[in-house]
């Protein structure tokens, strides 16, 4: 057993607290990473704030690096010293949706409560398969991908949820080819790695779309070639001047429910709506059928950009020592583990591109 710092979240909507958890031995098929950095999404604020239930106690965090400390019986291919990312994509590789390369919808149950986390010999959950805001974790093999060891692990730790899902909603989910076009309402943490992928991809237009010119600015170093206020009374009106028409794509990247109900105003013909952004369980949005079949457009779900962790981290990493991926310019500000409650305040203002937390 390996005893370790965490931020444990015994009621919803309070402060995390820092506590020691005791973690079990990493079983068959399971390794132990010692944490170097894991960023803050908003998923683990959701959770959270109680926004999608889950049990309490429960240690939240899920888009971290760190290096390898203790593998498993039967693990092959990872060794204790190995830098790695740990993300909370869980995969048994079997089921339908892992057969047809969507591991981030595997349907195979996982018990995440009674193993691998205890504080005070009481269970915890394992918040989002993974418990990252702690300074080591056991995960399955599934979950982690090794990645350069010369890669600053702060960097690292984004492509583990925001980047792949954001490049992935663009790349993997939609499709997107050289000179389409694309709106990505959300210039966020996901939103900009929406726009970094529609970039990649070659789209001849990016319209971002977002609450302050300060976002829209950062969203134009990122790639996007045009900016609008969602702050407008009818901001699809505009990005509909800009691109002479409707968009081939707009990118949900945001929770609000207001962005979905307006997301299909943006779009051409035959266009398509891709859902990346995750909404409190219970909202509701609104759409007129009629014109979603009458123009032959689509709106479509990414879960953490359909990606595949071997197939799509290699080239990421790639891109980002191309310098053609931004990774640093993401983060925003760098905190310690007992800082994790004003990380995730700043975080809750908007403002934030990603905080990271760092381990010592």
């Amino acid at each position: 057993m390996t005893t370790v710092k965490a931020a444990i979240c015994r009621e919803f909507g309070a402060p995390l607290t820092i506590e020691d958890i005791t973690l079990a031995a990493p079983q068959a098929g399971e390794v132990e990473v010692r944490l170097a950095a894991c960023a803050i999404c908003y998923s683990d604020i959701s959770y959270a704030d109680g926004g999608w239930g889950g049990h309490l106690p429960a240690v939240y965090g899920h888009e971290a690096a760190g290096t390898v400390t203790r593998v498993g019986a039967g693990v092959r291919g990872y060794a204790a010293g190995d830098s790695v990312l740990v993300t909370l994509v869980r995969a048994c590789g079997t089921c339908p949706s892992c057969a047809a390369a969507h591991p981030s919808t595997c349907s195979t149950g996982f018990d995440i409560v009674s193993h691998p986390i205890t504080a005070g010999g009481a269970p915890v959950e394992q918040g989002l398969r993974t418990g990252a805001f702690a300074e080591a974790v056991v995960v399955d093999t599934s979950q982690v991908v090794k990645i350069p060891g010369d890669i600053p692990m702060d960097a690292a730790s984004l492509l583990s949820c925001g980047v792949i899902t954001g490049v992935g909603a663009v790349v993997n989910t939609a499709g997107l080819r050289a000179g389409q076009t694309a709106v990505v309402i959300g210039a966020g943490g996901v939103g900009l790695n929406a726009i970094q992928g529609a970039r990649i991809a070659g789209a001849s237009r990016i319209v971002a779309v977002d609450m302050t010119e300060e976002k829209l600015a950062i969203a134009r170093e990122f790639g996007a070639t045009d900016g609008v206020l969602a702050t407008d009374p009818k901001p699809w009106r505009e990005a509909r001047t800009i691109l002479g028409g409707g968009a081939d794509f707009v990118f949900v990247a945001v929770g609000a429910v207001q962005a979905f109900d307006q997301a299909p105003r943006y779009l051409a013909a035959h266009g398509k709506m891709v859902m990346v952004g995750m909404p409190h369980s219970g909202q509701l949005a609104s759409y007129e059928p009629v014109i979603v079949a009458g123009a032959g457009q689509q709106m479509i779900g990414s879960k953490m950009g359909d990606v595949v962790l071997s197939r799509d981290i290699p080239w990421m990493v790639d891109m980002y020592r191309q310098g053609r991926l931004k990774l640093d310019e993401l983060i925003s500000g760098r905190w310690r583990l007992d800082q994790i409650n004003e990380a995730i305040a700043d975080t809750r203002t908007g403002a934030a591109r990603r905080n990271v937390i760092i381990f010592d």
